[in-house]
């Protein structure tokens, strides 16, 4: 009940009192290195502020610099980072007169700030700040009234709160204090106090100013840590706060703890970097940390993709910090696109992320977190402990404190981890610095996976253009086909399948490997392909189509080979003639659910040797019969010879129902080592309900050549019971067809006919390559050219096949009955 009360107390103070209340728990901690930036963010929450800055003298004197700020980034209001003293700005303005100055957007339009900003819409405050050497504090709001009067009243309590000293110099001597520091960023000169040296057991009169002697005195694993605090290419102006170890000469690591802060160096002047540095030895009751911390660099090493780094992440911070949430979020323009949550449930989040729930992950803007903005501007740690104030979006991750820590890689933000507790947390040195030291080890893995999957969607992207887009369907049976890429590496493998449709119901089924996992493999691949089915389609027999290939690969001139299994498929009598070119023999699997691999001759890789003999084992295929063909990464892999990878894949095969060919796929692939890509091609064999009758003749070059075509044309039909109307059209077709072949080319003329559910098709073979042209126009005293487009205008399609050197000329017809 006291709770109660005291939260219906809190509702009944106004909001400045919320806020001077607020100021007063955040200014307690006089030592706190991010204490600026915690005052500046209650402009944020209390007034409405959408950027909050503080502007100080520089060392000279005549600039203001930019010392701190909050919120959204100063850019996009037309904000500079210094200002001439004696400038006509409104910052020097105040800063030379003490009063505060309220702008709206009318004053505001015509002034540098509003040329420069994309959204000249908004109202700036700016106020004195109580510091010995002034300054003023910047605030923006895009609020279309501007700041009101409760808003001015919060601002001033910020302004109040607002002081900050660097470490102050001796006044007789000069020199720093013992335990602190200055480094100019442009040139890595340091001054150091006594106290500083000390620690890093270096003599006064042996130090060399630079800052890369303190540097090599480090732990190595925490170097890129502290290179990440000193050095500015990639930093904003703010607090700095790291623990770190250091050699002693006993051989034993000292922890030592930096807080600083980056200040601007104004007009000319370079930026620097002061603070102290601290024994934190006594602070450290173990190295549990320094253990996780390596444990986490082991997992991030062989973390491949985004999704990897994520889990990694959490799985080092959310136990040992006993956690109740974490996200992991990818920085991607101006969103935060979330990875990972865990828990994964979407009501244990904030609305504003649920709203934003598109994916299997939310995506937030951060501009509606302009405090998790601000963190990410800065690029160190922050964290708010339980009852800070903040957007709803933050507050309800951690009510009982909150972690944020962005992660730096390659001079920008790749992203940010949120660390959130639903009880009162306390922060300890040891946290701190677990997060920090985990921070950019985030975030270098984070953009190596980013890269790594944005260039495996690549890959998968050109493996999926160079393999078949869907398989045909076939005549008395059905195909179905996968491929599974690598997982070790990004190359683009050189595993292809295909299916091939051919003339009479036949078809070629093929599966094969290039030598390599590369472009040059990739290439090739696509190459064989293509010539494949070229030569099949000519009409070769499967030994002439791979012997061709081999030639073609031969010639190519190229150091890879490949190896490959094509199998033609006679789909009426269930028969089909297998060839190997050094490739894994096919299975089978028989309609009494019984598996085989086929005993088949093979002969050499392609590519391998010019004059190689490709022997064709025939097989037989019964109704219900599964042909299986792959790629030895499925079968073959470090711990699994081929030979027990073939018999486990037998097995699995004989367990499965072919009834389901997908489903039969998938779950032979589900034993996939993915050490190596992965083809698999299978067709089940049903057997034609309907069988074509199929008559052949050779016509005689003889002057009647025409009418004995013509004549076994018509005894054919009549055995076949076609009616004499459509007999009639047939004839005519056959006529043609065969009148052109005999006038136009030289050699032997074959006729066949096929018919097969009230379809006939007529087929002309000759040895002429030359394909039949169709007159554009015929005049009316022409004596030929109107065959063809007799052809055309009898037939419902029409056509030429290339076939061993020669072409055939088909012609399909719809009979009436």
């Amino acid at each position: 009940m006291a709770n109660v009360v005291s939260e219906g107390a809190a509702v009944r103070r106004t909001r400045t009192e919320r806020a001077e209340l607020a100021l007063e728990t955040v200014t307690a901690d006089l030592g706190s290195p991010d204490r600026l930036r915690r005052v500046l963010e209650q402009a944020l929450v209390f007034a409405g502020a959408a950027f909050a800055g503080v502007y100080t003298p520089g060392e000279n004197g005549d600039s203001l610099c930019l010392l701190e700020s909050a919120g959204l980034p100063r850019t996009l209001y037309g904000l500079r980072d210094s200002y001439p003293t004696a400038g006509r700005s409104p910052a020097a303005a105040v800063h030379r007169e003490g009063r505060p100055v309220w702008l709206g957007p009318e004053e505001l339009a015509g002034s540098p700030e509003a040329r420069r900003t994309p959204y000249p819409d908004f109202s700036l405050a700016v106020l004195p700040v109580p510091m010995d050497a002034g300054g003023c504090l910047v605030a923006v709001t895009e609020s279309p009234g501007g700041f009101g009067a409760e808003d001015r009243a919060c601002l001033v309590l910020v302004a109040e709160a607002v002081a900050w000293r660097a470490p102050a110099r001796d006044a007789d001597t000069g020199e720093l204090p013992g335990d602190a520091f200055g480094l100019a960023m442009d040139t890595g000169r340091i001054e150091v106090g006594d106290g500083i040296l000390e620690l890093f057991g270096i003599d006064r009169a042996e130090f060399d100013g630079k800052v890369e002697t303190l540097l090599g005195r480090t732990v190595p694993e925490d170097l890129p840590a502290l290179m990440s605090a000193v050095e500015a290419d990639h930093m904003s102006i703010g607090d700095r706060e790291l623990e770190f170890r250091i050699l002693q000469p006993s051989g034993s690591p000292r922890w030592l703890r930096l807080r600083g802060r980056l200040l601007p160096g104004g007009e000319g002047a370079p930026a620097r970097l002061v603070g102290t540095v601290a024994d934190a030895s006594t602070l450290r009751s173990d190295v549990t940390d320094v253990a996780r911390v390596q444990r986490l660099a082991a997992a991030l090493a062989t973390a491949g993709t985004v999704k990897d780094v994520s889990q990694a992440v959490v799985a080092a911070l959310r136990r040992p910090l006993h956690a109740d949430r974490i996200a992991l979020a990818e920085l991607e323009n101006d969103r935060l696109v979330v990875t990972v949550l865990d828990p994964p449930e979407p009501e244990v989040w904030p609305e504003l992320w649920r709203t934003e729930w598109r994916t299997e992950w939310p995506d937030a803007p951060v501009r509606a977190m302009p405090t998790l903005a601000a963190a990410l501007r800065e690029g160190r740690l922050h964290i708010w402990p339980a009852g800070t104030s903040l957007e709803p979006a933050l507050a309800e991750v951690g009510p009982g404190g909150l972690a944020v820590l962005p992660l730096p890689a390659g001079g920008r933000m790749a992203g940010a981890c949120l660390i959130g507790w639903d009880r009162p947390h306390d922060f300890g040195p040891d946290e701190r610095a677990l997060l920090t030291a985990a921070a950019t080890l985030a975030g270098h893995a984070l953009m190596r996976a980013h890269a790594f999957d944005a260039e495996h969607e690549l890959v998968g992207m050109l493996q999926r253009t160079l393999l078949p887009r869907r398989l045909p369907k076939l005549p008395g049976g059905v195909a179905v086909a996968r491929y599974l890429p690598t997982t070790a590496g990004l190359e683009v493998g050189g595993d292809w399948y295909d299916v091939i449709p051919l003339p009479d119901n036949h078809v070629a089924l093929v599966i094969g490997d290039v030598q390599g996992h590369n472009a040059g493999a990739a290439t090739l691949m696509g190459q064989m392909r293509t010539a494949l089915r070229a030569y099949a389609a000519e009409g070769h027999p499967p030994d002439v189509v791979v012997a061709h290939a081999n030639r073609l690969l031969m010639e190519l001139e190229t150091d890879l080979f490949a190896t490959c299994a094509y199998i033609d498929v006679d789909m009426e009598e269930g028969s089909a003639w297998c060839v190997r070119a050094g490739h894994l023999p096919p299975l089978l699997r028989l309609p009494d659910g019984s598996t085989t691999i086929v005993e088949t001759e093979g002969g050499p890789p392609l590519g391998v040797l010019a004059q190689a003999d490709f022997p064709m084992t025939p097989i037989r295929l019964q109704p219900g019969t599964v042909l299986a063909l792959t790629t030895d990464g499925l079968v073959e892999s470090a711990e699994e010879d081929i030979d027990a990878g073939l018999d486990r894949l037998a097995h699995d095969l004989s367990a499965s129902d072919p009834a389901h060919l997908g489903v039969v796929a998938d779950t032979l692939l589900a034993g996939a080592h993915r050490e190596d890509d992965v083809a698999l091609l299978l067709m089940r064999y049903d057997g034609m309900a309907v069988r074509p009758l199929r008559e052949g003749w050779t016509v005689w070059r003889v002057p009647e050549a025409v009418r004995h075509a013509r004549r076994f044309t018509r005894r054919t039909l009549r055995a076949w019971e076609v009616p004499a109307d459509d007999i009639d059209v047939v004839l005519l077709v056959v006529s043609e067809l065969v009148t052109n072949a005999l006038v136009h080319t030289d050699g032997q003329v074959r006729l066949d006919l096929t018919l097969v559910n009230h379809r006939m098709r007529v087929t002309v073979t000759d040895a002429s390559p030359r394909t039949p042209v169709k007159p554009t126009s015929v005049g009316w005293e022409a004596t030929g050219g109107r065959g063809i487009l007799l052809v055309e205008a009898m037939s419902a399609a029409w056509g030429t096949l290339p076939v061993s050197g020669g072409k055939q000329v088909w012609s399909e017809l719809v009979l009436d009955s």
